[in-house]
């Protein structure tokens, strides 16, 4: 049966005084308290702990023997607490952060160097990987939070709650002499006859969901998964390609950037996933994420 913390505390209280008394006296108890105490951990141990003498009292060799792994556990206990206590007040611990890919461009990493300046005690580990995977990994517990852009009208997984950042535009990207580069907005019928460039074969599978949807059907002559080969692609004029706003920000200087007509690709719900009782570190690192969010592209 495990021995209660309070009867080594009543242990090496006594051991460092001297005396029953004493001991009751450094620690708040009544002496026959301190006394009972010591008894029980004497009987629990099946050993005398203590000589009782006339004036206090000296360890005996299974005393001696206890001492240091009496000052283990109390030492244990203390580093535990100690921990305990860096992750109530964030001076210490560890985030699990998941986020898919094009918001590790701008939104993720700038929200990562507020929490660090702020918080630089908490360990952030990092994965990047599709939305659904990080619900999943959330919902078992794997990470604390994700940033996901969660299917249109998809429930989130039982015990994942899901916090609104902001709403992402959509954009084309056209190589720079391309007649549309100029305009502030472009809708996706103007770019019927262009060669787009798409992630994936199946169209109901990439950005292109809602426009296919809703009749639209690009021409797809040149398959690209990297944003790297998108847009290289993009520059060479071997076509055009939809770009979230939230990658705006890396893309290269040599492509230009227009607003697509959100009636035509509506914009993309982003969104924080955490669990229903979230850490306290993930709940710190979600405001941080709602300040940068607001900061990249307004919510409505």
């Amino acid at each position: 049966m495990p021995v209660s913390h309070g009867l080594y505390e009543a242990f090496l209280a006594v051991a460092r005084a001297g005396s029953f008394t004493a001991a009751a006296h450094d620690l708040g108890y009544t002496q026959s308290a301190v006394s009972r105490q010591v008894r029980s951990l004497e009987e629990e141990m099946d050993a005398e702990l203590f000589e009782r003498l006339p004036r206090g009292v000296r360890l005996t060799e299974a005393g001696r023997v206890l001492l240091p792994h009496a000052e283990a556990v109390r030492d244990r206990l203390a580093a535990a607490r100690a921990e305990l206590a860096s992750l109530r007040t964030l001076d210490g611990g560890l985030l699990r952060l998941g986020a898919f890919s094009s918001a590790t461009a701008s939104l993720v990493p700038r929200a990562q160097a507020a929490f660090r300046e702020r918080h630089p005690g908490v360990v952030v580990t990092r994965v990047e990987g599709p939305s659904a995977k990080h619900l999943g990994l959330v919902a078992t517990g794997e990470e604390d939070l994700a940033v996901v852009a969660p299917a249109p009208g998809a429930p989130p997984p039982p015990g994942v709650v899901l916090h609104r950042l902001l709403d992402e535009p959509m954009l084309v990207a056209l190589e720079r002499g391309h007649p549309c580069a100029g305009r502030r907005a472009v809708r996706l019928a103007e770019l019927a006859d262009e060669e787009w460039i798409v992630g994936r074969e199946r169209l109901e599978d990439t950005l292109f969901r809602p426009a296919v949807a809703a009749g639209f059907r690009p021409r797809t002559g040149l398959l690209a998964h990297d944003w790297i080969a998108k847009l290289g692609a993009v520059a060479a004029g071997l076509g055009v390609t939809l770009v979230p706003a939230l990658a705006a920000a890396s893309v290269r200087r040599d492509v230009a950037l227009v607003a697509v007509h959100p009636e035509d690709v509506p914009h993309r719900r982003i969104c924080a996933a955490a669990p229903t009782t979230p850490t306290v570190a993930a709940t710190a690192f979600l405001g941080v994420l709602r300040e940068t969010a607001e900061r990249l592209v307004p919510a409505d």
